[in-house]
């Protein structure tokens, strides 16, 4: 709550576009924050149901701000020029914070001068609010560097509390990108310097539904590729960094085709990870042997269990698998000629 004559120490900004079935969940998982004084900024991009008249009865606790439909980068930067406090809680309209999250995260950065991220883990529920999977992403990135934000991408906004003079520092979220502009933002503001603590809890419920932006299949493959071409595109990179282009960019194109694939995109999963393919790090069967594995570990994380029968005996996977015999028996030709050639050579020496 934003007490009288005082300052909030928290802004917390709910984009929001067509979601009056969740919103008032949102905004009442914020409501029963306690522990620091808060702002809610919702930014209307332009919503075409009830969201107004459904957020009516929260006027004197809110701001309610409604703009043209710009997407859901314009929507937070929109909030964070508005924003009083100085540190910056994103709450996506369907998602919803658990007890103590403001507070915890807050307490983090205070102590903290150094830090400008605080991030947390998250539970997956489906669109009635039942629990999927608890999301603990410390267990297996336990420090969150610029390297392993790059390999392992473990961002979600509303799991997160950002000091609001970084989010200005690097521009806040580029309107490029959507829906990976939140990837983008955590690169940009890694890349100078802004360092991330985990709080070991999950603070935020993170809804799964049909319209949520992991479920727009294509556009988020494509956003996710955008974003990595950005990131690389660089010329200043640090050197480790430029040294892990390879091994990033294969990890990411296998992940994207793994992903297609769960949303039934079964032509452009073989599309993926032929790009993948230029830049494996193995011989064609361990290439090969490592999508399947890869897949199955992507699904096991994602709480779903992988057909294995029904990936490899799709038409698609079976066409990319005589594409690698090609590819692989083309490249054996031409290692044999090159020894033969080698061998003349040697002879005439």
């Amino acid at each position: 709550m934003e007490f009288d004559n005082v300052e909030p120490r928290v802004g917390v900004i709910i984009p929001t576009y067509n979601c009056d079935r969740y919103i008032v969940q949102a905004i009442e998982s914020v409501l029963k924050q306690e522990g620091c004084t808060y702002e809610i900024i919702v930014i209307d991009d332009g919503s075409t149901d009830s969201t107004e008249k459904i957020l009516e009865p929260y006027s004197d606790r809110i701001r309610y701000i409604r703009q043209k439909n710009k997407g859901v980068a314009a929507a937070r930067n929109h909030g964070i020029a508005i924003a009083k406090a100085d540190l910056i809680a994103f709450l996506d309209a369907d998602d919803y914070f658990l007890p103590g999250k403001l507070a915890r995260q807050a307490e983090i950065l205070t102590k903290r001068p150094d830090l400008g991220i605080v991030h947390s883990g998250w539970q997956r529920v489906d669109a009635q609010g039942n629990k999927l999977l608890d999301v603990c992403p410390w267990e297996n990135i336990p420090e969150l560097d610029l390297e392993n934000w790059l390999r392992w991408k473990p961002v979600l906004p509303s799991a997160m509390m950002f000091r609001r003079e970084w989010l200005q520092y690097v521009g806040g979220f580029d309107p490029r990108f959507p829906p990976a502009e939140d990837t983008n933002l955590v690169l940009k503001l890694a890349l100078k310097g802004c360092k991330t603590a985990w709080l070991r809890q999950i603070t935020v419920c993170y809804r799964q539904h049909d319209e949520s932006a992991m479920h727009k299949g294509l556009p988020q493959a494509r956003s996710l590729l955008a974003v990595t071409n950005d990131f690389f595109a660089q010329p200043d990179l640090p050197p480790k960094i430029r040294l892990m282009e390879q091994s990033v960019r294969y990890g990411t194109l296998v992940w994207i085709a793994w992903y297609l694939h769960y949303t039934g995109h079964q032509a452009e999963t073989t599309q993926y990870l032929k790009q993948a393919w230029n830049y494996r790090p193995d011989s064609g069967m361990k290439t090969v042997v490592n999508w399947i594995e890869s897949f199955a570990d992507f699904s096991r994380n994602w709480g779903v269990k992988l057909n294995i029968s029904n990936l490899t005996s799709s038409n698609e996977w079976q066409q990319l698998i005589q594409w690698i015999i090609q590819k692989t028996s083309k490249i054996d030709q031409e290692t044999s000629a090159v020894s033969s050639s080698l061998g003349e050579i040697n002879s005439t020496l």
